[in-house]
């Protein structure tokens, strides 16, 4: 398996991410945007993991070459990012980000599906490449906000660029490899009925809209309580450091308890996490203890989703699978949640929009207790090999 082909790939994905959602925001607001403003640009990045996902999902799991298409993908998002130099105004820097999130959110899923045919029997390896992701965000959010400290939010675009490239050049690293043979399967829509199905991909959706306030507003909420920009990225990066010494021991917690247990513990404490946010930002012990949250918010949240994923559908259902976890969770959810938190926050502030986050988390959490079973998604989970 070409591991280190596989996790550097991860590496400048989450990088991208890292530059995207903490320093972002803060480049809209140097150009001149409001709050509403921001929050409907952002929500683009969101919507467009809806329709892009699904439609590079349905090339992959008809023409099969997934890797072909990331790399087109990737070349695209480089190319779209480019007209960010010469846009201004609302609609041209819209259009803009509508392109080159189009484009970048439809290679993860699949490259996920890519990863676990390498990884094969071996499922329980995934958190272990995972991670990469988590520390190519890590060092990224730590190393713009040092520049931008110093030079300026206009170094973010330049940076995000960099990072792009990374992407496409990794991509080109890692060769197609077949998935698992099936035999006769029932239609994907058939599957979708399903009622524990229905209500992991409603869980999923409402874990991801609380996350709205967050990854919109986050840093522009701790620089009004007068943090530096090198401290935003400290406590950005506070939470990945959790999310990655998570995921190295993930595999034990998935052997150990059931992926629906996680995921209901996972919900309850980000509704935790948005309470500490929204009600104590000078409390810093308080807001260290919300971003090593962030280790169930979404490390163990996304690690027992894409278990889940991974065990609902099979064969040639496998990139559409991975196609809606992303579209309907990271894509719609969090467009949902960040358009929603802009309105709030302009009206009301930052503490009803985290309380109101915290209430959508605990939503999601009774809708797993209710709806799936605990021994779901867990037949056919690897032995863990010490």
């Amino acid at each position: 398996m070409p591991y280190w082909r596989l996790f550097a790939f991860y590496f400048f994905y989450f990088a991208a991410l890292g530059t995207l959602m903490p320093y972002w925001g803060l480049y809209l607001q140097s150009i001149g945007f409001d709050a509403f403003a921001i929050g409907s640009l952002m929500a683009i990045i969101m919507a467009t993991k809806v329709l892009a996902p699904n439609v590079w999902g349905w090339l992959g799991d008809h023409l099969g070459h997934r890797m072909l298409l990331v790399r087109l993908a990737s070349l695209l998002s480089l190319l779209s990012l480019l007209g960010m130099f010469g846009a201004s105004g609302f609609v041209q820097i819209a259009l803009v980000m509508a392109f080159f999130s189009f484009f970048w959110n439809a290679s993860l899923p699949q490259f996920e599906a890519v990863v676990f045919n390498y990884l094969g029997s071996d499922a329980d390896r995934y958190s272990r490449l995972r991670l990469w992701g988590s520390v190519g965000f890590i060092l990224t959010v730590v190393m713009v906000g040092w520049l931008v400290d110093r030079r300026g939010t206009e170094l973010v675009l330049p940076a995000l660029v960099v990072v792009f490239g990374g992407i496409l050049f990794s991509s080109l690293l890692v060769a197609d490899q077949g998935g698992e043979v099936q035999g006769v399967q029932p239609s994907i829509l058939a599957v979708l009925k399903k009622t524990h199905i229905l209500a992991f991909f409603s869980a999923v959706f409402l874990m991801q809209m609380s996350h709205g306030p967050y990854y919109a507003f986050f840093s522009i909420y701790l620089q009004d309580h007068d943090y530096s920009k090198s401290d935003i990225g400290l406590l950005w990066s506070l939470g990945v450091i959790a999310e990655v010494l998570l995921f190295l021991f993930m595999h034990r917690l998935l052997r150990r308890w059931p992926s629906a247990v996680i995921l209901l513990v996972s919900l309850t404490l980000a509704a935790l996490r948005w309470l500490l946010i929204g009600w104590f930002p000078d409390q810093l012990p308080l807001l260290v203890l919300a971003q090593l949250l962030h280790a169930a918010s979404f490390g163990s949240f996304h690690a027992s989703a894409i278990h889940m994923v991974h065990e609902y559908f099979r064969g040639r259902h496998q990139g559409r699978g991975q196609a809606l976890y992303a579209s309907l969770s990271f894509g719609a959810g969090g467009a949902v949640g960040t358009f929603i938190s802009g309105a709030i926050w302009e009206q009301w502030g930052a503490s009803l929009a985290y309380t109101m986050a915290s209430a959508t988390a605990l939503l999601g959490a009774w809708v797993v207790w209710r709806y799936i079973p605990a021994g779901r998604a867990t037949a056919s989970l690897p032995e863990i090999r010490s």
